[in-house]
């Protein structure tokens, strides 16, 4: 009996093994589908991404600052149509310009000013820059610094043709007779250089808008006090002519208290001439 049981005919382990493999095709297809899926999915296209929205523009606080509506010249007295406002970051703000915040009735406040330096149309107003005072000469002098008239000749031999205008910068020429030890000989020198003109002519009017000096025999120089001293001696003495400068050499060759040339000094109450020959 026991042989019996642990025999089998080769018939049967023929089927089983036969039986096996439509399981092992089947396992062997799944994995093959899965990999070809994950395949499939992995060489797929990713789905766009969703714009991110960029973040709210940050609020910058402004204020708004003073500026000329048109090109103004020194001279020019303002109207309110003259100025506008232009908005400016209020943290970027410098010092000394007219804000609305503070002033916001400027434009009509400044009505009748003078202006004292050139403005470009844009460029912000300081009020440092403006005078309430109706004298012309006043209002553009420098800190410092002060105005003196000097004769010249109508036909304009002494002021280069005529064409010396006001904020040109002149070298100022001294001409005199030099009559020592029984001498009669003309000199020249420059006793002044680098001088700025405030005004050719003698009669301020106002025209359109704006100062206008008529007359051409005066003209008024911006010196400092040492220097006013030297030219008035010099007038009394001689001939004063005006040599014009090229505007690129306005800043050339500058000396505050500068008196080149000859030596002017005051002994006993009088003005008196005295030669620069190196000696006291």
């Amino acid at each position: 009996m026991g042989s019996k049981n642990e025999s089998r005919p080769s018939g049967a382990i023929s089927r089983g093994k036969l039986s096996m493999k439509p399981a092992r095709i089947a396992v062997l297809g799944v994995a093959l589908f899965a990999g070809l899926g994950a395949a499939f999915l992995a060489s797929a296209p990713k789905p766009p991404e969703k714009p991110v929205a960029p973040p709210p523009p940050v609020e910058v606080a402004t204020d708004d600052v003073l500026v000329a509506a048109k090109e103004l010249g020194f001279g020019s007295v303002l109207t309110p149509a003259d100025l506008r406002w232009d908005s400016w970051p209020k943290d970027h703000i410098p010092d000394g310009l007219i804000r609305r915040s503070l002033s916001p009735n400027a434009p009509q406040e400044l009505q009748d000013y003078t202006v004292r330096v050139n403005f470009a149309a844009g460029e912000p107003l300081r009020r440092d820059h403006l005078s309430k005072s109706s004298d012309f000469l006043a209002t553009i002098l420098r800190p410092g610094m002060r105005a003196v008239a000097i004769n010249i000749d109508t036909q304009g031999s002494s002021t280069a043709g005529g064409f010396i205008l006001p904020d040109n910068r002149v070298d100022v020429v001294h001409t005199f007779l030099d009559s020592r030890n029984g001498g009669n000989s003309f000199f020249s020198q420059i006793i002044l250089s680098n001088v700025r003109v405030l005004a050719m002519g003698q009669l301020n009017q106002e025209k359109k808008g704006e100062h206008v000096i008529t007359g051409v025999n005066v003209a008024t120089l911006e010196l400092t006090p040492t220097q006013a001293e030297a030219i008035i001696v010099a007038q009394r003495t001689g001939q004063l002519s005006l040599i014009l400068r090229g505007l690129n050499e306005t800043g050339a060759g500058e000396s505050k208290d500068s008196v080149t040339g000859e030596r002017y000094e005051h002994r006993r109450g009088r003005a008196e001439l005295k030669r620069n020959t190196g000696r006291s």
